[in-house]
């Protein structure tokens, strides 16, 4: 969530970052009200109970009469007490539930519009011309059968749409991203974590997934818990209440991720591009917040270092206002060139989300005698069904087998996958 102090200081500026984030304006003026209706209920509720508490010392030195009126009158005061306790509560839940409404103070250097109007940074590596290799590259999906590696059609038949196998050197090639992924970011300094998928709500919400996001999200209404979408969810909620002692943290997680893909009717159905379960190794950190725009170039360049050992071209892209989460004020997508698309198509995305997970998750430092929020950050190092795509279609021959980046080769052991 947001700082109170902006709110009521620079109400503008959150106006304005609703605004261009395509999100409502008229909540903040709704919560300017709750929260001056929030105070008030406080400051009326802390004057009876101080008057109270003078009441009853004079309660305990009175005698006959007096002692009885005095009774009468605490015996009404505390009625009032507990009216205004009630009072306050309310208003308490008014406004923090208004408060859940709005969205994080975008960075003013993000490029403002939808989907479409993001930013690009840079382009790393030039698409490979396979007129000039002299073959029609061939799609995943073929590859996949090819190879033995992709098995959508029984995915299909087992749970569904957007469901796949990964079976023999498909699978190999997983291990070979996950482990590569994970040496990297030790080396880097992360800690290695696997975390839980299945997560509270108080988790899934201090994250910022169950606002515009929510309809992703897969909840087990049996038992109250949700499947998260990304182990940046059990990474952020790690500390959850807790004053860290040293910073920055940073952590690695390799989860099983989770979304329902809603609004992407007919979007991507071939392959699996875009899927409902799919493993990924996350980063996250936290950091002091005058360190926050720094570490978000280190995880940019730490993403960037993957694709370039993965030898596959790309784009870098500022993603734009309007295609921002609710909890990152910027995000970089780092873009890989899909051949048979024709087209770069978003494999990793890193985004700085200050304090706001931090103040609803009630994650402090020490600073000098203050505890004050951290800021958190996250980015993706591999999503494995993407990463896979990027690799099969980059690296393919004619004859249907594809070369391995030299990175992986030592963690998959082979320099080429032959065709089964």
């Amino acid at each position: 969530m947001i700082d109170l102090k902006i709110l009521r200081e620079d109400p503008e500026r959150v106006r304005l970052s609703q605004k261009v984030r395509g999100e409502s304006v008229e909540v903040v003026d709704q919560l300017l009200e709750l929260d001056e209706a929030r105070r008030v209920a406080i400051t009326t509720f802390e004057a009876l109970r101080a008057e109270q508490n003078i009441l009853s010392k004079s309660v305990g030195a009175a005698k006959g009469d007096e002692k009885t009126a005095l009774l009468e009158k605490a015996k009404d005061l505390s009625t009032r007490v507990k009216e205004a306790d009630a009072a306050r509560a309310l208003a308490e839940a008014a406004a923090d539930a208004a408060l859940l409404q709005i969205h994080n103070l975008i960075s003013l250097e993000a490029p403002v519009g939808g989907e479409e109007d993001f930013v690009v940074l840079e382009h790393v590596g030039t698409p490979r011309d396979f007129a000039a290799a002299g073959f029609e590259p061939k799609d995943h999906v073929e590859l996949g059968k090819i190879l033995k590696a992709i098995d959508t059609e029984r995915g299909a038949k087992v749970s569904g749409s957007r469901s796949y196998y990964l079976t023999g050197v498909g699978a190999l090639l997983e291990f070979a991203l996950v482990n590569y992924a994970i040496s990297s970011a030790t080396k880097a300094g992360f800690t290695p974590v696997i975390p839980p998928v299945l997560v509270n709500p108080p988790a899934m919400e201090g994250t910022g997934f169950l606002g515009q996001a929510a309809e992703n999200v897969y909840r087990l209404d049996a038992d109250d818990m949700y499947l998260v979408g990304t182990s940046e969810v059990p990474l952020a909620a790690y500390h959850m209440d807790e004053v860290l002692p040293q910073l920055p943290l940073r952590y690695a997680g390799y989860s099983t991720c989770f979304r329902r893909e809603a609004g992407t009717y007919g979007k991507d159905t071939r392959g699996i591009i875009r899927v409902h379960q799919f493993d990924k190794v996350e980063m996250f950190i936290f950091c002091e917040p005058k360190d926050a725009l720094a570490e978000h170039q280190k995880l940019l360049q730490w993403e960037k270092d993957f694709l370039n050992a993965m030898e596959i071209p790309y784009r870098v892209i500022d993603v734009a206002s309007g295609d921002l989460g609710a909890s990152a004020i910027r995000k970089f997508d780092i873009e890989a060139w899909i051949p048979t698309q024709s087209a770069y198509r978003e494999v990793t995305s890193t985004s700085n989300c200050t304090e706001f997970q931090a103040r609803r998750l009630n994650i402090r430092y020490r600073d000098e005698d203050a505890t004050k929020h951290v800021a958190t950050l996250n980015g993706t190092l591999v999503a494995i069904p993407r990463m896979i795509v990027a690799i099969l279609e980059n690296h393919q021959e004619a004859d249907g087998s594809v070369n391995v980046p030299s990175a992986l080769r030592p963690f998959l052991g082979v320099d080429r996958l032959l065709p089964a």
